[in-house]
């Protein structure tokens, strides 16, 4: 074969294997198309979780700052918001068995970005101690690194992980559920119990005697972002991102948080001093 048909030869190969790309890409549904033609976007729930989320029992309606979230993105897709209950360990599952497409406030912690795609921040969050015991107050994280303290803390949470980080000398009681938590500090078993800002706002105007929050220092502030499936494309992922970053630089997504906030009496100014939604 004479060296120009070898090279038209190898010309039309790499043309055809061009082709049969570009024609398994077009083949190939983007998670848009998907989304707009089942009609709905999916996202996790979690059951019993203001002011994030929480369904009622009667009418089986979901509310929450998520929701509304939830709601406007899909408004930008031109579907409907469907949310499917889950819990704060499965929604990443969830997400990666696309049983979701989305779980949103995630803490975005190194591990779980092993699982799951995160978009860009919908807002930050930080971590806080409820205690009924004033002394507690205005003490720093190495300070509360003590076994003089008994701390309570939902096993395998975000906040579990700040106790292996910051408190690896003072006595962890972790427990399966955030309620045994709760009621070990009601009892007197713990000294106080660690979640995040929003958790713990709601937490004391929900639970009578757990006590007043707190916000050790330096604050231990941590985004909150979108669990996304790996596998998906890349246009789904940017557009998740640019949505969670336009609102929250736009101010919607704090407006969205304070609404899931106001059932329970709790405003922008009852925010702990030196917190900052937007990062």
């Amino acid at each position: 074969m004479s060296f120009y048909k070898r090279v038209m030869t190898g010309v039309a190969a790499a043309a055809l294997a061009l082709t049969a790309t570009f024609t398994a890409a077009q083949a190939q549904t983007s998670k848009v198309d998907e989304i707009r033609a089942r009609g709905t976007l999916r996202i996790a729930g979690i059951l019993n979780e203001d002011p994030y989320f929480n369904k009622d029992p009667r009418t089986g309606e979901w509310r929450g700052f998520v929701v509304e979230m939830g709601k406007d993105m899909a408004a930008v897709l031109g579907v409907n918001l469907e949310v499917v209950e889950s819990s704060w360990a499965n929604s990443i599952l969830d997400v990666q068995s696309n049983k979701v497409d989305l779980a949103f406030a995630l803490t975005a912690l190194p591990t779980r970005a092993l699982s799951v795609s995160f978009s860009a921040p919908t807002y930050y969050n930080s971590f806080t101690i409820i205690s009924p015991k004033p002394e507690l107050g205005g003490l720093t994280w190495a300070q509360l690194n003590d076994p003089k303290f008994t701390i309570a803390v939902d096993l395998g949470s975000a906040q579990d992980q700040i106790t292996k980080a910051y408190l690896p000398k003072a006595n962890i009681l972790r427990f399966k559920t955030r309620d045994e938590a709760i009621l070990a500090v009601q009892t007197g078993k713990a000294d106080a119990i660690i979640n995040t800002v929003f958790n713990s706002m709601v937490m004391t105007k929900k639970n009578t005697g757990i006590g007043e929050v707190f916000v050790p220092t330096p604050i231990l502030s941590s985004p909150s972002v979108i669990g996304i499936n790996y596998e998906t494309d890349e246009v789904w992922k940017s557009f998740v991102s640019a949505w969670a970053d336009f609102n929250r630089r736009v101010g919607n997504n704090q407006t969205w948080i304070l609404m899931g906030l106001e059932p329970f009496g709790i405003t922008l100014d009852d925010l702990p001093a030196g917190f900052d939604i937007n990062g």
